[in-house]
Parts: C-alpha cells; sequence; structure tokens
C-alpha cells in the first residue's frame, strides 16, 4: 500500500487519544514478578518481569514521568504497537499502566542483551554476525519506511539480541520515532549516528524527518561494529575526522583515506559511502545493503593484523 502523507500521524493521534483514556495505575509488585534490571538510562530503567497470573516473561520499560510527557509516552507506545508485526522489531505486547512515578509499557523480552555487548572495542564483532544484524535491521527500516515513520535513534544499543550469534535481533526504543515529515530539531548532545544535516541546525531551525537520517545511522553503526571505533564524534565541519571522510569521499582519487577505512573490501567501501552520503537527497535507502550480503567486506589482511590504535575513538562507552 502506497504511504499517503499525514495518515500514519493521523492514526497515532488516535492511538494516542484512546490509549489515553484507559491508562490504569497498577501497583506493580501485585502483578509482576521482578527477575533482573536489564538495563538503565536517563529515560527510566527495563526490567525482566513474569506476569503473575499469566506467567508470560516480559520486558517491562519504565519511564519517569518527571523527564516525560504523557503524550511522548503514548507516542513511542503507540508506535511500537503499530510496528510489531515485523519479525526483527520489538513487539510491544499491549501492556501500558503507570505508577506513581512512572509510566510503563511491556514489550517482548530479547535475552542475549544488544548489540553494543558484543563489541569489543578497537576489535568489533565479526563479519557474518555483522552481515545477520545488517539484513535485519535493513528489513525493519524498511517496513519503518512503508509505515510512514523514521527511528531517529538507530545505535547498536537499540538492537537487541535473541541469541550471540545474531540470528534474531530487534530494532527497539521508539523514543524519538515520528512521522515522516514532521518538522524536528537537533538533539542537545549530537552523536557520531546523528545525520550532518541535523547536526548543524541551529536552536531554533528545525528540519522534516526523512528515512535518510535511519540511512546514516545505519551506516555509521555498521563501521562501528566491524571496526570497533567511530568514524568521528560529530558529523559537522569541526570534526577533523568527520572532515577528512567528507573531502576523501568527494575526491577518493586524490584526498587521503581516512583511519580504518582501508580494511573494506572496494564492495563495502562503496555500500558505506552509499549509505553515508553527506547530502540526504543522494543517500542509498536502507534496503541497498542487501544487495551486498553475499560480497566479502573486511579484507583479510585486516582481519588477520587487526590490532588497537590510537587514532579515532574506540567504542568502550555507550552513547
Amino acid at each position: 500500500m502506497k504511504f499517503i502523507p499525514g495518515d500514519i500521524a493521523k492514526r497515532l493521534e488516535e492511538m494516542v487519544l484512546l490509549t489515553a483514556q484507559n491508562l490504569p495505575q497498577v501497583e506493580v509488585a501485585s502483578s509482576y514478578t521482578i527477575l533482573r534490571e536489564l538495563g538503565s538510562g536517563s529515560f527510566g530503567h527495563v526490567l525482566m518481569a513474569v506476569h503473575q497470573r499469566q506467567g508470560t516473561p516480559m520486558a517491562l520499560k519504565f519511564i519517569r514521568k518527571k523527564n516525560t510527557e504523557l503524550q511522548d509516552f503514548l507516542s513511542e507506545y503507540c508506535i511500537a504497537l503499530t510496528l510489531g508485526a515485523h519479525p526483527c522489531i520489538a513487539t510491544a505486547l499491549g501492556i501500558a499502566f503507570q505508577t506513581p512515578q512512572h509510566y510503563v509499557f511491556a514489550q517482548e523480552l530479547a535475552m542475549a542483551r544488544d548489540l553494543f555487548c558484543l563489541m569489543v572495542p578497537q576489535v568489533g564483532v565479526p563479519e557474518q554476525r555483522v552481515k545477520r544484524c545488517a539484513l535485519q535491521l535493513a528489513s525493519a527500516l524498511e517496513y519503518m519506511e512503508t509505515k510512514g515513520l523514521v527511528h531517529r535513534d538507530v545505535k547498536p544499543e537499540n538492537v537487541l539480541l535473541c541469541d550471540p550469534e545474531c540470528r534474531r535481533i530487534k530494532l527497539t526504543d521508539f523514543g524519538l520515532s515520528c512521522p515522516r515529515g514532521q518538522a524536528i530539531e537537533a538533539l542537545p548532545e549530537s552523536l557520531p549516528y546523528t545525520a550532518p544535516e541535523l547536526s548543524i541546525l541551529g536552536p531554533k531551525a528545525r528540519l522534516e524527518a526523512q528515512p535518510s537520517l535511519d540511512t546514516w545511522a545505519l551506516g555509521v553503526l555498521l563501521f562501528c561494529v566491524l571496526t570497533g571505533y567511530f568514524p568521528w564524534l560529530t558529523a559537522v565541519p569541526a570534526d577533523r575526522y568527520y572532515r577528512s571522510f567528507v573531502s576523501w569521499h568527494r575526491s577518493p582519487r586524490f584526498a587521503p583515506r581516512p583511519p580504518h577505512w582501508g580494511r573494506f573490501t572496494p564492495e563495502a567501501l562503496e555500500m558505506l559511502q552509499g549509505l553515508l552520503k553527506p547530502n540526504p537527497t543522494h543517500r542509498s535507502p536502507a534496503k541497498e545493503v542487501m544487495n551486498y550480503i553475499k560480497l566479502p567486506w573486511i579484507l583479510p589482511e585486516a582481519q588477520s593484523h587487526s590490532r588497537p590504535s590510537r587514532e579515532l575513538h574506540g567504542t568502550s562507552q555507550r552513547c
């Protein structure tokens, strides 16, 4: 079905209004057995839990009310419900409630933690595992695009693993997700995954959210998990690593190749350069990754001679 701008925004608005009318107050301990914490951040925390009556294991995402508007919580929850049919997207379980301090919703468990946990700083993740992740992520992002949605926070921490070999992964965390074409502002802090058109926005400027933002983030993610390094800290001209990448991207025959790009095969370079085109209108779609899955990505000599380097920053800290 062809995406019609405005349709998804209207459907989400209707879902949010309906959910807001039935968001009960729940005493967590009376309905759920908490097993352990799965993760935490500035937003709140995620706990592994079992529903006491039904015996269903799940992940409960607790979002602090003092940091979050009800509308934003409901939007994230409803987007997760909308996307749950895809096998590579974490399914919301249709359970949402509130406590005195938190908004909470439930989603399926991924027992092997997240992709970031697999990454060895300055080394990365084995190529075959990365390819499995890339194939599934490209499929998930293509599905989001057909639904008229932009994720806006694609990074290894938001890729859940169902097994350590990455045979099944789940894209998660839709707290920043929005309908395509919605006007968005730059985040307070740009990450390596933030596309240049968003990184350079002024304090009051806005741009329309497009799938090309997710394509850029996917390209940076693949670089990180294949090398164990960030390609740059921020995609702005003031960042010398990004500046050298742009020069090389424009004139690969004359500009020096930036650090750690020499380990990729010509096919992988072609793929990454397509995903990471500074001009968003020329950027490859995420599904383009599927055309490169059967081709080698890392040169044999790079695999056998991988060693730490002082250039760039190793991926030892979460973004």
